[in-house]
């Protein structure tokens, strides 16, 4: 039974045990929900294919019984959200040929018992969870002619046995997390015809023998840690017979990319008369390709070769043999001419020639021809001149994935282009594109925009944001940073619900904090640096950001005290209030935001913030004032945490809870007004890497607990109140003495040295601030009592004439009475 609601039918497995003599029982996305252990399942004895695939719902381990099936030929569990562990042996399905079993949640090893049934051709485990090694060791499973185990966290070397299938048609084992090489064994698997070894991390030289696979169509070995020669894979000879790949005439694809292969493209590419897909981008190539390399790749539909140090050569009048939908040699040396040749492709689909060298207008042609062009990457070229109106797609289907237009960093000129309503990603970044939005964004077609990504920034657009933003509702990455845009944020922008980055850097935008953007809930990123707003920070902004990664108001003109519900944004992981002018105190839960507790190691799958279609094309990035400088983050952005809320008006001491900050990196207070001391559990932010504290009132000793931050590289301390010795470690007396100087500090870095009582630091008798504050009541309280008492006295002889005359005659009898007294000599 195939699509047949038996959700409800509870007692399903017991009614179907009642029919004897079972052979095929097969109950396709049926809604199964349970399957119940079985005690007799002796009509299932006759069983010889069994198919639950697409139950999703059964959420349970595989009921033991299901293995002890002797007659059981073919098993497919496939799609059913299964759990592990697999059951321990012993098991009883000797005639099994066809285990599937792919997308399920096992999270286990491979069962020991999987690799000794020797009937077994086909397994196919892909993205069920399968973790550990697989076994160096198997029964006598030479039949095997399918076996997939590819999207799992397996972690082991290729065993082998692996290798001495020799029925093997089919290998994949990409997505992974596999470690060593591969073994020359591999040109004993004289019946493969696809191998997928891709996104793991095997290593060492590509064995040449590979090309002894005469059968081979499929071969994936991207995204792994090879190396060597491309050439070698290519062009060998052994007992004066070549066994290169260039002999494989069967191979269609050929992945090679993402690894660190080097030398020349060679030649004899050409000769592989059946290629279709070829990638062998991001490697470390270097040389010149000509017409050559293509001569008879006839078939050839996609060609992915971005991002080696590559120099095409062909003839101006070059007509390639192939009609391909994909060319994709970003980062090649193509100009400084056009490449003419372009025009001969019917097909073309791809198109990236970014960083290609090449010089002056984009041909007519060829902007004609961008209406059928989904992806299209003109980026880090020379091109001039103004960009028409972009054509409407000659042919859509919104099915297949984005409509791509990368044409940044050039210099283009003039306005902004209008555009299709089927776009979704716009890179016009980093021209000299000039006027204002107006016409770009207001321009209304039938329907509202598609547009997801949209990056205008690095221009010299002018006037204000116009107030049409409900046009593009699917908005997910505005980018508008560095022009000379003016005024407020426009109220319409409050439609665009699906934003999560948004960079205004460097405009001369005013007016306080932007209410239109309370209901863009899902930001990950704001950033407003550089600019002319003014006024509070709204304590809204800390409840309705609950993913927000990095907040970025530096330069502005933001004032008043910081609210205490920025301690909410959990998620927080960049803060920098540098340069405005707040005052009050840092709000002592401070210590609150749960991004900055614990360091992160290492990124987990969705922490790269990918906003493109086309992964590394577009990655979140961040402005970061750390360790003195400037710096751009993208792809570690999400290790990163920073604090900056330098050259403000702050006041108050360092909260105590800034010290559950375990995994912060960077922290700038500086120029401030901040007292107190310095708390003493600095140390505990161990991966601290930048402190700057200068230009405040603090006071104290450098805490002991400072000699433990070993990540330190970059600390300054001057022109504070400090005193005492400066701690001993390898860290601290590294730096330069500028990093403690307009302070009572001794000890190396600076030249004063601490042998003298005044300046050996007295820990004992150290007060705390009450027992301060009482020392200093203490002696003022004896200055108030002088005082009255001095002019109680002398005041009255001041002012009161007869007291005056008496006081002096006392004196007077005194000195007398004193004289008489005196021997006379």
């Amino acid at each position: 039974m195939y699509n047949v609601d038996l959700s409800k039918a509870n007692e399903w497995l017991q009614v179907i045990n009642m029919l004897p003599s079972l052979v095929y029982l097969h109950l396709v996305d049926c809604r199964l929900h349970h399957i119940t252990p079985l005690l007799d399942y002796h009509n299932f004895s006759s069983l010889k294919s069994l198919d639950l695939s697409w139950n999703r719902n059964l959420n349970s381990s595989v009921p033991k019984w299901v293995f002890n099936l002797p007659n059981l030929v073919s098993l497919d569990l496939s799609f059913c959200n299964f759990t592990g562990p697999f059951p321990d042996g012993p098991v009883n399905v000797t005639s099994l040929t066809t285990f599937k079993a792919c997308r399920n949640s096992f999270n286990c090893r491979l069962p020991k018992w999987l690799f000794d049934l020797n009937n077994l051709e086909h397994i196919d485990l892909y993205g069920s969870g399968i973790e550990g090694a697989i076994q160096s060791k198997s029964g006598n499973i030479t039949k095997l002619k399918y076996l997939d185990l590819s999207f799992n966290n397996l972690n082991s070397t290729i065993p082998n046995w692996l290798y001495g299938c020799k029925d093997l048609e089919s290998l994949s084992l990409g997505r992974n997390r596999l470690e060593g090489t591969v073994s020359s064994l591999i040109s004993n698997l004289s019946s493969i015809i696809s191998i997928d070894l891709s996104s793991n991390m095997l290593s060492g030289k590509l064995p040449n023998v590979i090309g002894k696979l005469g059968k081979l169509e499929y071969l994936f070995l991207s995204r792994n840690l090879f190396e060597g020669d491309v050439s070698e894979l290519f062009n060998v000879r052994s007992n004066f017979l070549s066994v290169g790949l260039r002999n494989t005439s069967s191979l269609s694809t050929l992945g090679l990319g993402y690894n660190k292969l080097t030398g020349a493209l060679p030649e004899s590419v050409g000769q592989l008369s059946m290629l279709e897909f070829f990638f062998i981008d991001n490697n470390r190539l270097e040389g010149v390709v000509t017409e050559s390399h293509f001569s008879k790749l006839t078939q050839l539909q996609l060609f992915s070769a971005s991002r080696n140090n590559l120099t095409l050569k062909v003839s101006k009048n070059w007509i390639p043999p192939f009609q391909a939908t994909d060319i994709v040699i970003g980062g090649w040396n193509i100009g400084p001419l056009f490449p003419m040749w372009l025009r001969t492709q019917k097909r073309i689909m791809n198109v990236d020639i970014s960083d290609g060298g090449i010089q002056g207008e984009v041909p007519t042609w060829f902007w004609n021809l961008s209406s059928q062009i989904r992806f299209l990457n003109l980026s880090h070229n020379q091109f001039v001149g103004e960009v028409p109106i972009i054509a409407t797609p000659s042919w859509t289907d919104e099915h297949e994935g984005p409509w791509t237009i990368y044409l940044g960093s050039n210099n283009f000129s003039g306005p902004l282009p209008l555009i299709s309503t089927i776009v979704t990603e716009l890179d016009l970044s980093n021209n000299s594109f000039s006027k204002g939005l107006s016409n770009f964004l207001c321009e209304t077609k039938n329907g509202s925009y598609k547009l997801e990504i949209l990056n205008l920034g690095g221009n010299d657009l002018s006037e204000e944001i116009p107030d049409c933003w409900m046009n593009w509702p699917k908005l997910t990455v505005l980018i508008l940073r560095d022009n000379n845009l003016i005024g407020s944020l426009p109220r319409s922008m409050e439609v665009l619900s699906n934003l999560r980055s948004l960079d205004l850097r460097r405009n001369r935008l005013n007016g306080p904090f932007p209410s239109s953007l309370e209901n863009c809930t899902k930001l990950h990123k704001i950033d407003l640096a550089e600019n002319e707003f003014i006024g509070k920070i709204p304590s809204w902004l800390g409840m309705r950001f609950p993913t927000l990664i990095a907040l970025i108001l530096r330069s502005n003109k933001f004032d008043g005290e910081l609210p205490q519900e920025l301690c909410h944004l959990k998620d927080l992981q960049i803060l920098d209030l540098a340069n405005n002018t707040f005052v009050g105190i840092i709000p002592r839960c401070i210590g609150n935001l749960s991004s900055m507790v614990k360091e992160k190691k290492e990124l987990e799958d969705d922490e790269d913030l990918n906003y493109s279609y086309y992964i590394g094309v577009l990655i979140e990035s961040a402005m970061v004032t750390t360790k003195g400088n400037m710096y751009q983050y993208d792809t570690i952005l999400a290790l990163f945490t920073s604090m900056d809320m330098s050259s403000n008006n702050l006041s108050g001491d360092i909260p105590i809870s800034i010290t559950r900050l375990a995994g912060l990196r960077s922290f700038n207070l500086s120029k401030n007004n901040l007292t107190g001391r310095i708390p003493n559990d600095i140390g505990d932010m161990k991966v601290l890497e930048s402190v700057d504290l200068l230009e405040n009132q603090l006071y104290g000793q450098i805490p002991q607990s400072f000699s433990s931050l070993t990540t330190l590289s970059y600390l300054n301390l001057s022109d504070n109140n400090l005193s005492g010795m400066i701690p001993l470690s390898t860290q601290l007396q590294s730096f330069i003495s500028t990093s403690f100087q307009g302070n009572k500090l001794c000890g190396l870095p600076l030249l004063v040295n601490c042998s003298s009582d005044d300046n050996i630091p007295n820990h004992e008798y150290e007060v705390d601030e009450s027992d301060k504050d009482e020392v200093d009541w203490f002696y003022i309280s004896m200055a108030i009592g002088f005082a009255l008492s001095f002019w109680g006295v002398c005041g009255s002889l001041l002012f009161k004439r007869s007291w005056r005359h008496a006081y002096f005659r006392f004196l007077d009898c005194s000195w007398k009475m004193l004289l008489a007294k005196l021997p006379i000599c």
